[in-house]
């Protein structure tokens, strides 16, 4: 487990009040503590959506701060914490500030907030441990991160930041005594990320299990007289039970003795929220997870998160009694958006205008329109644009490696499919001028190309495991649902060089964390490489990115020994070097995957409204248009 360090202990910062000398609290004195949460703002601080160039989006901590400020003014024991993906998500953070710009603009957005502590995110790892100690150097706040210790040689190892913090804060019983609060926090970070960023993180690094982390620090820190422990974790909610290294691990984790609350992430969920089908200990009327006050914030600065927490005073001690949890929403369909903060935004101004600057360059030009509304029931040209620029780019790596003689695939997903993200949340990039920006609307993470070596059946496993996005369906049956909301698109692969079919009318063979259910379940079918049947036994190199081959998402990691090529280049720089180096770019895909057809049976699924704008698509798919759903979303049927 982390080496225990002394821990900060910011008594001064952000602090409530400097009082008067705090009273020994009398049995039966209550007071309110509220907790406020951010978390998985990804770099989202202006409401400004630069994929699509658009001002004015229902998004953004700018928003967010002036919600901050209100629940601030309502409850004066207010503290306010990040559970981390703060410095990675935008081309203002992945583009701009990697070309540098002085202090990075989040950091400084949070600390005109006044944060009173963050965890850090597995999206904050992306840019290696250098570049992230130097981002903080600048923070006003403390981090705190327990699971995830450096390695200093041999066995060696110590806690790369405080594994969990102090903060003793002057608050105000309710009938206005003023006394000294100890609340423990604790961050925790997915183990993860020691694989989804392995070429930044090997003998670097070393993560832990959250849930066992927390167990054993919890002790120590009612030792140390906290009055109050809270699991600032970026962690989801996941249905089933716990097993060791989970990645979204809130539910457990709430359940660890003396943790008193849960602020999560990771997930982008919103929680309390709508919940049709809560798993077991999870009860968004009343805002636990196993009995435990909780509340996740959403993503891109879409919610605040507020806890409020009534403590009595008992047997020497403050006890939880009862409890409040919401998410505030920034925007609604029923009202309009909060405004931002106008302190941010005139904070944010320059490194903005310097991004609009970057990310606007011209890099070549399309024939047709590139979106995703249809990448998850179609062969996607804006899919084929990544995994053609991928194959391009490592061809060379296999000359010089001796393995150009086998056949060179690459794999890609679709990154916004809606989802958490909202109606809005798609590719949309018309005809004409392809510039930076939609370059990283194509492909928004910072992941780094990879070659690897695989067989015939891996090939299929691969595939296997992206089906799992789909429901099973009934032959013969009309609007059953498509898509799996367990699984989010940017899990489904598909795989460029092949040809195949997938069968819905089979059941998944792997789970929505990616472990094998069915080992009779095949959903692929015909799989051909140049019209052959692939064999099992076949060899193949496969474009892909260093997240997918070190096991990101349900996908098994690749054997160290298969990984080819590892160059260092970030993916997004390969698409647009493709990009500015190939003729214009013919907006129409190649054969390549298709479902099973099953006659006389009808789905459904939901996307973006804006596909309406392109009606000769949905007359090829023989799509009827069923209206908007309550979220706002297109809903479609769809023949098999």
């Amino acid at each position: 487990m982390p080496t225990d360090l002394p821990s900060p202990d910011p008594a001064g910062l952000h602090a409530l009040a400097e009082p008067e000398r705090p009273a020994t609290p009398a049995v039966g004195t209550r007071l309110c503590l509220r907790l406020l949460e951010t978390t998985d703002v990804h770099g989202n601080l202006l409401p400004f959506d630069y994929h699509a160039g658009q001002a004015d989006a229902p998004f953004g901590l700018a928003r967010t701060a002036t919600l901050i400020r209100r629940a601030r003014a309502e409850v004066p024991n207010s503290l306010l914490f990040d559970a981390g993906d703060f410095l990675q998500g935008t081309p203002l953070t992945d583009i701009t500030v990697q070309r540098g710009t002085g202090r990075h603009p989040v950091i400084g957005a949070m600390n005109t907030l006044g944060y009173d502590a963050v965890a850090l995110g597995n999206h904050d790892f992306n840019f290696g441990l250098d570049w992230l100690e130097r981002a903080l150097r600048e923070a006003a706040f403390p981090v705190t991160c327990a699971n995830a210790v450096a390695l200093t040689g041999g066995d060696g190892a110590a806690p790369l930041f405080a594994p969990y913090l102090l903060l003793e804060r002057q608050v105000h019983d309710t009938a206005g005594g003023a006394h000294r609060l100890r609340i423990a926090v604790i961050g925790l970070v997915p183990p993860q990320i020691t694989t989804w960023d392995r070429a930044h993180l090997r003998d670097r690094l070393d993560s832990r299990d959250m849930v066992e982390t927390a167990r054993a620090l919890v002790p120590r820190l009612r030792d140390r007289g906290a009055d109050l422990i809270v699991a600032l974790a970026h962690t989801g909610i996941e249905d089933g039970p716990a097993y060791p290294e989970m990645e979204n691990a809130a539910l457990p984790l709430a359940g660890v003795a003396g943790i008193d609350a849960v602020l999560a992430g990771h997930s982008h969920q919103v929680f309390p929220g709508a919940c049709p089908a809560a798993p077991d200990g999870v009860d968004a009327r009343a805002g636990t997870l196993a009995g435990t006050p909780a509340v996740m914030a959403g993503f891109r600065g879409s919610h605040l998160g507020v806890l409020d927490l009534t403590l009595e005073r008992r047997g020497g001690r403050w006890h939880t009694v009862g409890h409040r949890a919401e998410a505030r929403p920034v925007a609604s369909t029923t009202a309009p958006p909060v405004p931002p903060d106008p302190g941010i935004c005139a904070a944010v101004a320059p490194a903005h205008a310097k991004t609009l600057r970057l990310i606007e360059q011209p890099l070549g030009h399309s024939t047709g329109p590139l979106h995703s509304y249809l990448a998850m029931v179609r062969n996607d040209p804006a899919l084929q644009l990544v995994t053609e620029a991928k194959r391009a780019a490592l061809a060379p790596c296999l000359a010089e490696a001796g393995l150009d003689h086998l056949p060179l695939l690459a794999t890609t997903a679709p990154f916004r499919t809606g989802g958490r993200g909202g109606p809005q949340f798609f590719t949309d990039i018309p005809p004409g001028p392809l510039r930076l920006r939609h370059v990283s609307d194509l492909y928004p993470f910072p992941n780094t190309l990879c070659g690897v070596v695989i067989s015939g059946a891996d090939l299929r496993e691969w595939l296997e495991r992206a089906a799992i996005c789909f429901n099973r369906i009934t032959p013969g049956a009309k609007d059953q649902p498509l898509l799996d909301p367990r699984v989010p698109g940017h899990a489904f692969d598909v795989i460029d060089g092949l040809s195949y079919r997938i069968d819905l009318g089979r059941p998944a063979r792997y789970t929505p964390a990616g472990e094998l259910i069915d080992p009779g379940a095949w959903r692929i079918r015909d799989l051909r490489h140049d019209g052959t049947p692939v064999e099992a036994g076949a060899r193949f190199v496969v474009a892909t990115n260093s997240y997918r081959a070190f096991g990101g998402g349900p996908y098994a990691p690749i054997p160290a020994a298969a990984v080819v090529c590892d160059d260092q280049r970030a993916v997004r720089d390969v698409l647009a070097a493709h990009i500015r180096t190939t003729g214009p770019i013919a907006a129409a895909a190649r054969p390549g995957w298709q479902f099973v057809p099953m006659p006389g049976t009808h789905v459904t699924f939901e996307t973006g409204p804006g596909l309406r704008a392109y009606p000769e698509e949905i007359a090829r798919l023989r799509l009827q248009d069923l209206g908007d759903s309550a979220a706002g979303f297109a809903r479609f049927r769809m023949p098999l």
